[in-house]
C-alpha cells in the first residue's frame, strides 16, 4: 500500500477527493494518481466525509518503535552491571563489554530473544559502553608464511574465574600462522616441569615447529643480572641453559627472545573462550 503521507500533501489529497464528490473526475483516475486501491480510496473518502475539518494522511504512529518489555530491559541492564564489576576488578582480565555474550544468556537463561544492536544501545544510553583499546606497537614485528613457522608461548597469572578464590597460570601455545591455539592449560603453580609438558604435548601431536617465540622469563633463558657491591657474577646471559632451553636444542628446534617488555604478551591477550580449559585441542582464535 502506498505511503501517501510521503508523497502527497493533506491540501492535495483533499483538492482530489473534493472532485471526486463534485463527479468532476473519476474513481480510477484519482486512484491511479494515489496509487492506491479501491478500498483505500473509499476509506479516505470516508474519513474525510466524517470530519473535513480533522481529516488528514499523516502517520501518526500509535505505538513507540524499538520498544521492548520491561522485564526485558531490566534483564539486560542487570547482565550489563555485572559485566561492568568485572571490568573494574583489576585482578579480571577483561577489558571490554561483550555484548555477544549477553545476548546469549538472555536467550539461554531468561528466555528473551534481544538483537544484539538493542543491547549496544541501552549500554550507551546508560554508561556501559567502552571505546576500543588502542592497542600498543611492537618493537619487533614476527611475520610467518607458513604453519609450524614459529609458535608464539607464554604464561600468564589472572583471575581467570571471577568467582574463584584464586589467581592460576595460563601456559598457552600459539601457532603464529594460523592463530589456532595448539596448547593451554591452566595451572595453580608455574614450573619448568609444566612448560617441558606443554611442548611436548605440542611436538608429539603436531610435530616439530622451526622455532618457539617466549619471553626472558627464567624458564626459558638465563638473563644475567647487574652485580651488586657484595656479590660478583660471573655466569653471562646465556651461558647458563634452562632445562626446557635444553628439551628445544634437543629438539633442533630455534628458539626467538622478545628483545623488549612491549614485544611480549602476544600470547596473554588471546580471549579465554579461544580454548577449552585442560585441552591442548586447537581452536580458532578469535582476534
Amino acid at each position: 500500500m502506498a505511503q501517501l503521507h510521503k508523497k502527497f500533501t493533506d491540501d492535495q489529497v483533499i483538492e482530489l477527493i473534493s472532485k471526486y464528490l463534485r463527479k468532476e473526475v473519476g474513481r480510477r483516475y484519482i486512484q491511479e494518481i494515489l496509487g492506491i486501491n479501491k478500498t483505500r480510496f473509499f476509506a479516505l473518502i470516508k474519513s474525510y466525509r466524517d470530519d473535513p475539518g480533522q481529516f488528514s494522511i499523516q502517520y501518526v504512529r500509535k505505538v513507540k518503535t524499538r520498544a521492548i518489555p520491561g522485564e526485558i530491559e531490566n534483564n539486560i541492564l542487570k547482565e550489563l552491571s555485572i559485566e561492568k564489576t568485572l571490568i573494574e576488578d583489576k585482578n579480571v582480565p577483561l577489558h571490554s563489554y561483550n555484548y555477544s555474550y549477553i545476548k546469549d544468556r538472555l536467550e539461554k537463561d531468561y528466555k528473551q530473544k534481544v538483537s544484539l544492536p538493542t543491547i549496544i544501545d541501552r549500554a550507551r544510553k546508560n554508561d556501559f559502553y567502552l571505546k576500543k583499546r588502542k592497542r600498543t606497537i611492537h618493537d619487533r614485528e614476527v611475520l610467518t608464511n607458513y604453519a609450524g613457522e614459529l609458535i608464539q608461548h607464554d604464561s600468564s597469572n589472572h583471575l581467570w574465574a571471577p568467582n574463584a578464590a584464586e589467581k592460576w597460570y595460563l601456559i598457552t601455545s600459539l601457532d603464529d600462522f594460523s592463530r589456532y591455539i595448539l596448547y593451554a592449560q591452566l595451572l595453580r603453580k608455574e614450573t619448568s616441569w609444566a612448560h617441558i609438558l606443554a611442548l611436548q604435548s605440542t611436538i608429539l601431536k603436531y610435530g616439530l615447529p622451526f622455532s618457539y617465540y617466549v619471553d626472558c622469563h627464567s624458564i626459558f633463558r638465563f638473563v644475567r643480572g647487574r652485580d651488586s657491591l657484595w656479590r660478583k657474577q660471573h655466569k653471562l646471559t646465556d651461558e647458563v641453559d634452562p632445562q626446557w632451553k635444553q628439551v628445544l636444542y634437543d629438539c633442533n628446534v630455534k628458539i626467538i627472545y622478545a628483545l623488549s617488555p612491549q614485544a611480549k604478551g602476544k600470547i596473554e591477550r588471546v580471549p579465554i573462550s579461544g580454548f577449552r580449559t585442560g585441552s591442548s585441542e586447537p581452536v580458532s582464535e578469535t582476534m
